[in-house]
């Protein structure tokens, strides 16, 4: 009877434990979900809400937008782990996600640039913004929930279901955007098509709520709660004491940040590079990462359960450091599988802008007020840049013309400052149309080719790029419940890891097209991720602790 009893304990353990993992990984599947959304349809949001400036600026401003949600997820992490080191962790992840849900659906009700001028841009950051509040208080609320709920022994394996949510939200967001596409077709899809999936938030909003209210409080905060151990100032406690304030430095120098970039640029740079850089269309290039997605989505599972085994630290930075030495040759590979046309033609014809470099602007323009039609220099390279060619640059001496050579042929740009209005126009058209002549039979694409698209090689670079995601995050969550105590755990945790995976992540698409923008190599963008990762290989070999065998129960 005993031995009956027992089991049936142990039955009644493990149903609640699935419970616990299933529901909370669920709910912030829906988070995900909302959030990716809007970085999946950047470029019809670009269009929709920034028509004011140019393509290029528009589209850098979209994401830009973009990482304004990311921006305030360290603030949101601030205000909800200290309400769920106050309150309680259920709770807490409760009112996280109803803001996500609502924020969410009005972005698929907003009127557009065309209807309401600057006032739908300023609406749709605002929105952007209470996501990334309500995004900075779920992450460590449900990643501290499971943890107290599990074993000891299986705590990188319990908390790697958390980690699989972000890949499962992208997943059913590319799902949910294809079969949309598909549907309705590209023409409607980018009329108004692009709001449904916004929409149909709702309906999941509504089934996570109701799951999650069948949870019940961590069993560690009940125990705090109940011997009243709970911190009275989870702030103070957590960042104004050196003894825990410096935990939290290194969670995020020497694991987070590293981690953060390598997983934006395996998934998110990587998509964006298929569909901007390499000019895939849309639909190719989500189902090619759907693909891929699916593929290496057990790898976090399985690098969470390795890291219960072998200890976290070396799981992540091995990824870090792995991504550092691999990121220029991978994306290289992409753009031979992906567009061979543009691979040949930057191999056989490159492409120099030879120009009086003083003369030269950031091919950048965030108010919408620089034509790029002034300056010689600035004809050419604008021109290149909305061609999406990538190019090297040579000094010319001061004042003089700009050049392109592409291969052996110079196409010389116009010098604008004397011309009129109308003469200057009619300049820039002609240059332009030798400069594309001198492109096309040089071999450079349009578009890519559909047809020359090797689509395992890309899956199989884009499975590459996904499974160092996986090894870096897998085990974090797990690591950086260990490394601080139960009582100021929520709002610990979550700090590090909104600033790294808000502002060191979420800003990479943004600063890496923008180093495109500045240098004019399709490839200078990987620059940023390769050092941030590398620098915390560095920072977490002398400083990051070992934690995976540590009791969370303090």
């Amino acid at each position: 009877m005993a031995t009956t009893g027992e089991a049936a304990k142990h039955h009644r353990a493990s149903r609640n434990e699935k419970l616990v993992i299933g529901a909370s990984s669920l709910g912030t599947v829906f988070e995900w979900y909302d959030f990716y959304l809007y970085g999946l349809l950047a470029s019809f949001i670009s269009a929709q809400f920034f028509s004011g400036v140019n393509e290029a600026t528009g589209f850098i401003l979209a994401l830009a937008a973009f990482a304004a949600g990311f921006a305030v997820r360290p603030f949101g992490a601030l205000v909800f782990g200290r309400i769920g080191d106050l309150v309680g962790r259920k709770y807490t992840f409760l009112v996280t996600m109803g803001i996500m849900g609502a924020s969410t659906f009005a972005v698929g009700l907003l009127p557009s640039y065309a209807s309401i001028g600057v006032a739908a841009p300023v609406m749709l950051v605002g929105l952007r913004l209470l996501q990334g509040l309500a995004l900075g208080g779920e992450y460590g609320g449900a990643a501290t929930y499971i943890a107290e709920h599990a074993p000891n022994e299986k705590r990188g394996l319990y908390t790697s279901w958390i980690q699989t949510t972000a890949t499962l939200g992208l997943f059913a967001a590319l799902i949910v955007v294809i079969g949309i596409r598909f549907a309705i077709g590209e023409q409607a899809f980018a009329a108004w098509g692009w709001r449904l999936p916004f929409l149909v938030s709702a309906i999941l909003l509504a089934v996570s709520l109701w799951i999650r209210l069948q949870l019940s409080e961590s069993p560690v905060f009940q125990k705090m709660k109940a011997e009243g151990k709970t911190s009275k100032a989870p702030l103070t406690e957590a960042f104004g004491r050196w003894d825990n304030l410096k935990w939290v430095l290194v969670a995020l120098f020497g694991a987070v940040a590293g981690q953060a970039v390598v997983w934006y640029a395996g998934q998110f740079y990587a998509l964006f590079f298929l569909e901007k850089t390499l000019k895939i269309d849309g639909g190719t290039a989500n189902i090619l990462m759907v693909i891929a997605l699916g593929i290496a989505t057990p790898g976090f599972v399985l690098f969470g359960w390795l890291s219960d085994r072998i200890g976290r630290k070396p799981i992540i930075l091995t990824g870090c450091a792995i991504a550092a030495l691999t990121y220029f040759p991978l994306f290289q590979a992409l753009t031979v599988a992906g567009n061979p046309a543009l691979a040949r033609a930057q191999a056989t014809s490159p492409v120099i802008v030879i120009a009086d470099q003083a003369g030269c602007s950031v091919q950048f323009d965030p108010i919408g007020k620089n034509g790029f039609d002034r300056r010689s220099c600035d004809i050419a390279k604008a021109y290149l840049a909305k061609a999406g060619v990538s190019y090297s640059n040579q000094p010319a001496p001061p004042g003089a013309a700009a050049q392109v050579k592409v291969g052996n042929e110079i196409v010389t740009a116009p010098q604008p400052a004397s011309m009129t209005p109308d003469r200057r126009k009619a300049a820039i058209a002609i240059f332009q149309d030798a400069l594309g002549a001198e492109l096309a039979d040089a071999g450079y694409p349009p578009k890519a080719d559909p047809a020359a698209i090797d689509r395992p090689m890309v899956i199989a670079i884009l499975t590459a790029l996904v499974l160092l995601v996986t090894m870096v995050y897998g085990p974090i969550a797990a690591l950086l419940v260990e490394l601080f105590p139960s009582r100021i755990r929520y709002t610990s945790m979550s700090l590090p890891y909104h600033v790294g995976n808000g502002w060191f992540g979420g800003f990479l698409p943004t600063t890496a097209f923008a180093i495109v923008a500045a240098t004019g190599n399709i490839y200078d963008g990987l620059w940023y991720p390769i050092i941030i990762a590398g620098a915390t290989v560095v920072f977490g070999l002398f400083f990051l602790p070992e934690t995976y065998r540590r009791n969370i129960d303090r």
